[in-house]
């Protein structure tokens, strides 16, 4: 099993971050190390708190934990600290911005969501009741036909059989 320097691995992983954004795949095969080894050292790295995208994709489809993660890294910065931070990252302040307003109103949009399942809840609700009380009335009508059917069968059998009218007609409403 090869060791890799510390060194190394920092270099390593600056591929992975923004503004190069490689892929695992990308760099196991530059650099000649295995992916395991690249899953391994980014999930350390973003546990001690790197940003560190999933995928090598555009800003805008990192996970929103790896947003978050820029958030709060980016959050006691001043203007030009954090124009020197978008630059090394691949990043555009208004990118950022827009994921700390989004960060900022996620509780809102939580009991947003929240009033909104519910309505939508009590509709369904509302909606199976219906169906239930139709289904009901489908039930009752079923068992009333099937009721006239038999009783038309016990009549035929104790009266015989009518030459004139040779089938029974029950005529019952289901809808």
């Amino acid at each position: 099993m090869k060791q890799y320097s510390e060194e190394r691995k920092e270099a390593v992983l600056r591929k992975l971050a923004p503004p190069m954004n490689l892929t695992v795949p990308e760099v196991a095969e530059a650099e000649g190390i295995s992916t395991a080894s690249l899953y391994n050292w980014r999930k350390q790295a973003r546990e001690r708190g790197e940003v560190l995208p999933s995928r090598g994709s555009a800003p805008e489809q990192w996970s929103s934990k790896d947003k978050f993660r820029v958030v709060v890294e980016t959050a006691p910065m001043n203007e030009a600290e954090l124009s020197a931070y978008c630059r090394e990252r691949g990043l555009y302040p208004e990118q950022v911005e827009a994921w700390r307003s989004s960060c900022m109103n996620a509780n809102a949009r939580t009991s947003e969501e929240e009033q909104r399942t519910r309505q939508a809840r009590k509709a369904e609700r509302k909606r199976i009741k219906k169906l239930e009380r139709e289904l009901q009335r489908k039930d009752k009508a079923l068992a009333e036909t099937a009721a006239l059917l038999t009783l038309s069968k016990k009549a035929e059998a104790i009266w015989g059989h009518n030459d004139e009218d040779d089938s029974v007609s029950v005529k019952v409403d289901v809808t």
